[in-house]
């Protein structure tokens, strides 16, 4: 067995990479020496008894607090010093996602032969990602969380934490995530991927010697932002009021208007996103979060969370168009324990898991991290 990996405080919030070894996956792929990219926070306790993990959403990094860097984390309310999750207590970790474009081996990453995995890379489930993460633990001498808190996809990784490795999680916050993607979401998630897909430039995923497909990421994001926000919060934001020094009606054809102001943050969103992701990981990830059902080869829901035994922390955003409240309502309903829905009442929709996440801080506070 190899040696427990060390961690000192001066390392907190700065990227770290260990190697896991070869994986076999769900759907039979193989991926034959596993490097995953991680960030810590704290120290862990002599018995391993305070590590708590936290998984990121789709296109979030392991970057949750500043720790020791100059860069704000994405959970910087709720992480850190003195903060709901206080990481003076508690050993916090954020794993890198197999498949990811963080530091852990996705679809850029060099292959056996020095080549990127690019259109060969396999098909990764949430439950190949709660495998891997596993050995991970064990190289960090951690044998049980305190506890695996996550939202969206992070949620989904998070409740399959529990079901997987029931020995292995006492607290198990699933916040603004399902059970199982619905048809819903897996429609909008296909048009995600068709974008990316169609793009001239995606070269059926092999585009590392070229031009990246910037243009269908771009639309895949769109696409998706629409989803994260609400309605009412981009009509009060934007309703239909033009770009700055633009006409949406200044032009004898549509391709030539300017844009109303909705448009223009799409827009801005779109390069955020380009700038910074790999399409491909886009792919994989969105596909792993398709795959998504907790209770699959497992009978119902209600019998697939029979066998878990952690107490269940689950959150919703009030307005949440994307991930339903009623479909954290039937989660909580199904588990073994009768479990509270705690609500993030803010208008933004989706991302209020991200932006709004001090309306459940209390809440966590007593209920996981008193």
């Amino acid at each position: 067995m190899q040696s427990p990996l060390q961690h000192p405080a001066e390392k907190d919030g700065v990227l770290q990479y260990a190697s896991i070894g070869g994986l076999e996956l769900e759907t039979g792929g193989y991926l034959p020496d596993v490097v995953l990219a991680y960030e810590t926070w704290g120290q862990l306790d002599p018995d391993a008894g305070n590590a708590v993990l936290i998984p990121h959403a789709l296109t979030g990094s392991t970057h949750v607090a500043r720790g020791s860097s100059a860069e704000a984390g994405w959970w910087e309310e709720l992480v850190g010093p003195g903060r709901t999750v206080d990481t003076r207590r508690y050993f916090v970790v954020s794993i890198n996602m197999l498949g990811g474009c963080y530091g852990s081996t996705g679809p850029a990453s060099a292959d056996p032969d020095g080549l990127p995995w690019g259109s060969r890379f396999p098909f990764v489930t949430v439950r190949d990602s709660v495998r891997a993460e596993a050995r991970l633990a064990d190289r960090l001498g951690i044998a049980r969380w305190h506890t695996v808190l996550g939202g969206s996809l992070g949620g989904a990784r998070a409740l399959e934490w529990a079901v997987t490795e029931p020995d292995r999680v006492l607290h198990c916050g699933v916040i603004a995530a399902t059970a199982a993607s619905t048809a819903e979401q897996i429609a909008f998630a296909q048009a995600q991927l068709a974008a990316i897909r169609l793009d001239p430039a995606f070269n059926g995923g092999d585009y590392y010697n070229g031009a990246p497909p910037l243009a269908g990421l771009g639309l895949a994001r769109r696409i998706a932002h629409i989803t994260y926000r609400s309605e009412p919060e981009l009509e009060y934001r934007f309703g239909r009021s033009p770009q700055a020094a633009e006409n949406p009606f200044g032009a004898a054809h549509p391709a030539g208007r300017g844009r109303y102001s909705v448009e223009s943050y799409l827009d801005h969103q779109a390069r955020k996103l380009a700038d910074r992701f790999d399409a491909n990981s886009y792919l994989v990830l969105t596909e792993a979060l398709v795959s998504h059902d907790v209770a699959r080869g497992r009978g119902s829901l209600r019998a697939a969370l029979a066998g878990t035994t952690a107490d269940f922390f689950i959150a919703a955003v009030e307005s949440d168009r994307l991930y339903l409240p009623q479909q954290s309502a039937d989660l909580a309903a199904a588990l073994p324990r009768g479990t509270q829905v705690h609500l993030i009442r803010a208008p933004i929709g989706h991302d209020g898991f991200l932006t709004s996440v001090r309306e459940i801080s209390g809440a966590l506070k007593r209920e996981v991290f008193g």
